[in-house]
């Protein structure tokens, strides 16, 4: 009998990026497998296109939707159940649709009353990237692989999308496209506006005459923000952040620049699964340093607040984080090159 296999991760865009390779190395190992995933509606756009892929249920997390969840987790009849991320609600719906072979991640007390295999982080010992643990769960069905590089995939519809975008913004091939992404929601310690306003200045001084476009795409930049960016009277800045109405759209607009700029946060990931350049920024508690979320790709560089500057300026625990200063614009900008 085939596989028929759910993996089930309903958290952010970045959490869900991370189950792209479990997806691409399962059915490269079991071929003949039913794949499903089980994600929040809005993040099922990251999946779109995923050639590995059968079938995307979702689930809003609203009381309402709860049986109807168990009800279609049923109708397939999957033989494994992947629980890449420990929730009550997702543990409880897949012993409810009868999923025989669940697979959890530690010991919570709902994984044990529903009598779920497991997993363990190990307490994070010795640290890895979450690609990696998320790919634990595809071991513990059989799969052997350290291939743990994310993917996004687009049409070539999407791609001539992509083109007309630019194009409407008198964006040509030629120009070294830049995107800078100044939010992060609170998923990971983050830059405060003035800062990035003067890495944007600081971008433009390195490049006067440069053939670059930086484009910011961050619906939370604050309207002093925006009013100052656009006080720089430099039409090589443009703000295209309510041009870019859903998710699917942002991935779109990505999937075309030269350079991704930004935190520790869903975009720069989705970055990373286009094969798309980052420079990422990252604190160093173990949580969001580059070693657990850091960009991938081979083509992009890692900046991280070093050890000596987190003990001498964070609390002990780390849980105050004075992310702020420990990496410089200049450290940033020294990494540009516009290339074409």
């Amino acid at each position: 009998m085939s596989k028929r296999i759910l993996i089930v991760r309903t958290d952010r865009v970045g959490d869900v990026v991370m189950i792209t390779p479990m997806v691409r190395e399962i059915k490269k190992t079991f071929p003949d497998s039913f794949i499903a995933t089980l994600t929040q509606p809005n993040t099922t756009a990251i999946l779109e296109n995923n050639p590995h892929i059968d079938l995307m249920i979702t689930d809003d997390l609203k009381d309402e939707s709860y049986k109807k969840v168990i009800e279609e987790i049923k109708r397939y009849k999957f033989t494994d159940g992947l629980l890449v991320l420990p929730t009550e609600r997702a543990a409880y719906q897949l012993f409810r649709a009868g999923v025989k072979n669940r697979i959890g991640v530690g010991r919570k007390l709902y994984e044990i009353i529903t009598f779920m295999k497991s997993v363990s982080r190990k307490n994070y010992i010795p640290l890895r990237h979450e690609a990696d643990y998320c790919m634990d769960l595809a071991r513990k069905i059989g799969v052997i692989t350290d291939n743990i590089q994310p993917e996004i995939f687009a049409t070539e519809d999407e791609k001539e999308w992509t083109n007309n975008f630019y194009e409407e913004r008198c964006i040509n091939e030629n120009t070294f496209k830049i995107i800078l992404h100044t939010g992060s929601k609170n998923s990971a310690p983050n830059w405060r506006e003035e800062k990035y306003l003067d890495l944007v200045k600081g971008i433009l001084k390195k490049f006067p005459d440069g053939n670059l476009n930086l484009m910011l795409t961050a619906l939370e930049m604050t309207d002093g923000f925006r009013k100052e960016i656009k006080n720089l009277n430099d039409e090589r800045v443009m703000d295209v952040s309510h041009k870019i109405t859903n998710l699917r759209e942002l991935i779109k607009v990505i999937s075309g620049t030269d350079l991704m700029l930004c935190s520790s946060t869903g975009p720069i990931h989705l970055a990373d699964a286009l094969n798309i350049k980052c420079i990422g920024i990252h604190c160093h508690r173990n949580i969001n340093c580059a070693k657990h979320w850091g960009v991938l790709n081979k083509k992009s560089i890692n900046l991280e607040v070093t050890k000596e500057y987190c003990d001498s300026h964070c609390s002990n625990d780390k849980n105050i984080c004075n992310f702020e200063d420990g990496i410089q614009i200049e450290e940033v900008i020294k990494h540009i090159e516009i290339k074409k």
